[in-house]
């Protein structure tokens, strides 16, 4: 079955390329309809990643984020036109102590393999959840940076020690917003403060006990855990605060992606007794875990629609790269594509 796909072929260039999809009796054929453009796709398309790793993956369909209607399962897993969440995460492997989406040998769209930005997409059965009814496609298009922040979570509940009476989430962008999202209401009992930079995306965090800027903290305020969700350079600073104003024994949760190294105060991690674990990407278990988690709690998803920021109907190149330079200037919340190939 021949397929078109969009590929970046170098920084802030796209085309068109076909492909031979395969259509066996593994794989279930999905029409992407919403996708969601994420910081890594931004690296790609603006070439801020080093010269050698865009040597390496280009050209390369983007898009990792994404939700499609069924066009054919010859395994009887689901209907046609059935809403699936993708799960762009392929692992090839097993392990007995180490998850699917740490696996080396795994693969991931929009990154070892082509991304979602096809006219259809092949993928085992394994890697698609069922949408539930009722959920806004445009908040399920991003689906899976909300599995990171779950994956995360469920991390944190068994590094943890069971003193959680304060909680602080470093980040006031997206990560932020959903991580303290799901943090409070998977740890109702927990008090949960956002520090940030910005006093208007502060503003935002309705959901959380308590805000501060990262200028203004006390000097004697103490938290029991921290999650770190402001990534690049700035993530040095956060974590230097969060050292200082953990309690002994606190655990940090670390989220936010840098390209280059990021120096710590291993002295009062030491001295502290600090548990420090880092968290990247999901797998099958956080998508169902999340969307289950969609059901109960289904303000979850309403909070969710306040950092839907564009919406574009994507048909042609032209639009592909007007949804991205867009997505370039946004301050704060999610470029979702229409997919109307």
């Amino acid at each position: 079955m021949l397929n078109t796909v969009y590929q970046l072929k170098a920084p802030r260039q796209f085309e068109v390329v076909f492909k031979d999809l395969p259509v066996d009796d593994a794989h279930v054929i999905v029409r992407p309809t919403h996708l969601s453009i994420c910081h890594a796709d931004q690296r790609y398309y603006q070439g801020t990643r080093p010269e050698e790793i865009l040597r390496k993956k280009l050209p390369m369909a983007l898009i990792h984020e994404g939700i499609g209607k069924v066009v054919y399962d010859p395994t009887g897993t689901f209907a046609v036109d059935d809403r699936v969440v993708m799960i762009p995460n392929d692992p090839v492997d097993t392990d007995e102590y180490v998850a699917e989406n740490y696996l080396r040998s795994s693969r991931f769209a929009g990154s070892s393999k082509d991304g979602f930005m096809q006219e259809y997409v092949a993928l085992r059965p394994d890697r698609l959840v069922p949408l539930p009814e009722g959920i806004n496609p445009v908040v399920a298009a991003f689906t899976e940076i909300v599995s990171v922040s779950y994956h995360a979570l469920q991390r944190f509940q068994r590094f943890s020690h069971a003193r959680r009476e304060t909680i602080g989430v470093w980040g006031d962008g997206n990560l932020g917003y959903i991580t303290s999202l799901l943090l409070k209401r998977m740890f109702p009992e927990s008090k949960v403060i956002v520090f940030g930079k910005n006093r208007d995306k502060l503003n935002d965090f309705s959901f959380a006990d308590d805000t501060c800027l990262i200028s203004r903290i006390p000097e004697d305020l103490v938290i029991d855990h921290a999650i770190e969700c402001v990534g690049g350079m700035a993530s040095s600073k956060a974590v230097h605060q969060i050292i200082d104003h953990i309690a002994p024994e606190g655990t940090i949760a670390l989220l936010g992606v840098s390209e280059d190294e990021v120096p710590i105060n291993t002295r009062m991690v030491l001295e502290k007794g600090l548990h420090l674990y880092g968290s990247s990407r999901s797998g099958r278990e956080d998508f169902a875990g999340l969307l289950a988690l969609y059901e109960q709690h289904p303000d979850i998803v309403s909070y969710l629609e306040n950092i839907v920021g564009s919406q574009f109907e994507v048909r042609s190149i032209k639009d592909l790269s007007a949804a991205f330079e867009t997505d370039i200037h946004k301050l704060i919340g999610k470029t979702v594509m229409i997919w109307n190939e």
